[in-house]
């Protein structure tokens, strides 16, 4: 059963929307086909969490510019906190509403042709490349609803591409900001790693309406070619007023490798899947996963790692902390398919309830269709442990301190890999505004 969605939004619209921004052919045809498919498609159905009341399709969508800077130092303190003083970064994108503020790559990295610019001048500059990728083998425009309405209003986003044998030293780091209250973000992130190569990204994702109702719609899509290594990191921390569908993707070929590290701080509602592909034999990923919910928020997280190739390792780690009235579902998913002969599949998923009202579960799922494997699982949803409560408390702390200690270790293992300090950090903060 299909959800009737009424969008105003027509061919005519999304013909303009694409002209204006200057789009190549490729592109206008395929945001013209996706609309035509919205209305058909089915919402996606995450397990145990009904979102078709959700507010997916009401939303103020334009391309809304942001007022460019110079220097970090023009921005407000909170988005200062996302780097270090001392270390300012040299590969760094700010996406201020819908436009570029900020931007700025290292001169060695882009003679070596290393590409790390908006979607948009990406599909202007680089067509052929973007095409290549764009929505086809790792998030197809009509998987659902969402992914199609995405295809046909994406109006922000980043292409990042390491040529072969090409090696990032230092990460990436892009920041979104929403800084415009009520118009959505319909967001598409594109990493290619070419063979031999490796890069680390790290994003930050922040609004500021808590009141105002609105809509977030990001697509990531990551190619790690043979023997490409990618680590992934992210925050998302969009305000309550802001419901989130996030559709996270990788594809690893032959000796290929995606980490993942996502720091899940929404405070309005959320659906979010996280799909990892491993098609080459030897090739690993990890799913590190983290997310705190309080109010009354909903949110439903699926990590997934599907093993084709032979000798392929994977890992899922999930850890969340639930307060108030709020409720999250951890889905975690390992498929080893027929032919993935010699391959590991291992996942933990944790939930900490604070209150009474609080509702976690945590669903683990090993879908093995090989013999000559191994795999494994581990799930738990409670309470603060009272034993180690006690046995900080006596040792002099007060229950919030013994509790706050408790919460960051329980946590710890995931944010320990988000790789940029300043981003660590940035995140420990978030954490503790959203618990304390």
């Amino acid at each position: 059963m299909t959800v009737e969605t009424k969008l105003p939004f027509n061919q005519d619209y999304i013909n303009q929307f694409s002209e204006d921004r200057n789009e190549p052919q490729w592109m206008t045809k395929l945001r013209s086909s996706a609309l035509g498919m919205v209305e058909s498609l089915e919402m996606p159905k995450p397990d145990k969490t009904k979102i078709t009341n959700w507010n997916f399709t009401e939303f103020k969508h334009e391309y809304k510019e942001g007022k460019t800077i110079s220097s970090l130092s023009e921005l407000p303190e909170e988005l200062k906190d996302y780097f270090d003083d001392e270390n300012k970064p040299n590969n760094l994108l700010i996406q201020r509403n819908q436009s570029v503020a900020y931007s700025t790559l290292q001169d060695d990295l882009a003679s070596k042709g290393v590409i790390f610019t908006d979607i948009f001048t990406a599909m202007r500059n680089y067509s052929d490349l973007v095409e290549k990728y764009y929505m086809k083998d790792a998030v197809a425009v009509d998987q659902n609803k969402l992914t199609a309405l995405h295809a046909a209003l994406v109006n922000g986003g980043i292409f990042v591409y390491v040529p072969k044998n090409v090696q990032i030293e230092e990460p990436l780091q892009a920041v979104f900001w929403q800084e415009d209250a009520e118009n959505a973000l319909f967001n598409h992130v594109l990493v290619v790693a070419e063979e031999g190569s490796s890069v680390t990204y790290v994003e930050n994702y922040l609004s500021h309406n808590d009141e105002q109702a609105s809509v977030a719609n990001i697509i990531t899509e990551v190619f790690a070619h043979d023997n490409a290594q990618v680590a992934y990191g992210a925050v998302d921390n969009f305000a309550a007023g802001t419901t989130t569908y996030v559709n996270r993707r990788g594809v690893g070929h032959r000796d290929a490798q995606i980490n993942w590290a996502l720091g899940q701080m929404n405070d309005g509602n959320t659906v979010s899947e996280n799909i990892t592909y491993l098609l080459g034999d030897n090739a690993t990923s990890e799913a590190k996963a983290v997310s705190v919910g309080r109010g009354k928020q909903t949110q439903n997280f699926t990590s997934s790692i599907r093993q084709f190739g032979k000798q392929t390792d994977a890992y899922i780690l999930q850890r969340g902390v639930m307060k108030g009235a709020a409720s999250t579902i951890f889905n975690a998913i390992g498929k080893i398919e027929h032919g993935g002969t010699k391959s590991n599949s291992e996942q933990e998923s944790r939930v900490l309830m604070l209150s009474e009202k609080a509702r976690g579960d945590a669903n683990p799922i090993l879908l093995i269709d090989e013999d000559d494997v191994t795999a494994g699982h581990a799930a738990s949803v409670g309470r603060v442990d009272p034993i180690q409560m006690y046995y900080l408390m006596s040792r002099g702390l007060k229950q919030e301190e013994a509790e706050r200690l408790v919460i960051h270790g329980f946590l710890a293992p995931v944010v320990s890999q988000i790789p940029i300090e300043s981003v660590r950090k940035q995140l420990t903060q978030v954490i503790e505004r959203k618990v304390y």
